[in-house]
């Protein structure tokens, strides 16, 4: 029996009721629904009177798995001190000093776009090496 991907939705994900929209098939939060309903008491809902039933919905979750990526403690063996300590304060007030070492750890997904603002540090620390984040993981837009 093949597993449901969407039962790993979290309890707070918003859902939609929407089933006749055209985009159903697509979104996250429909697919997300059944789920949810058979494993939630309470469910949180999408207001379905702002819901536009097309890619244009302010609710609408692409359920393309997207690819994240864990850790980036192997960056630091390959740069100059210097650069780390440039780079680490780049990121510090960024994300914040606790934040920022859960992401460093891998205790934390990084999106895309947290992984462009840590590529971006490393290039203003000078860091011209293409460095590699420590783990890669395929998974759903639940959070982003």
């Amino acid at each position: 029996m093949k597993k449901n991907p969407y039962k790993e939705a979290p309890a707070s994900f918003s859902i939609c009721l929407h089933t006749d929209c055209p985009c159903a098939s697509n979104c996250l939060r429909q697919l997300a629904y059944p789920a949810l309903l058979e494993r939630e008491a309470f469910l949180h809902l999408a207001n379905p009177a702002r819901c536009t039933k097309d890619t244009s919905c302010p609710y609408y979750r692409d359920a393309t798995p997207v690819t994240y990526m864990r850790g980036f403690t192997q960056m630091k063996k390959r740069m100059y001190p210097d650069q780390y300590q440039k780079s680490m304060n780049i990121l510090v007030a960024y994300f914040g000093r606790n934040p920022y070492f859960e992401r460093r750890r891998g205790e934390r997904k990084l999106n895309l776009q947290e992984q462009e603002i840590i590529r971006k540090a490393l290039k203003q620390a000078g860091v011209t090496d293409n460095l590699e984040f420590d783990q890669q993981e395929t998974g759903f837009n639940w959070y982003d």
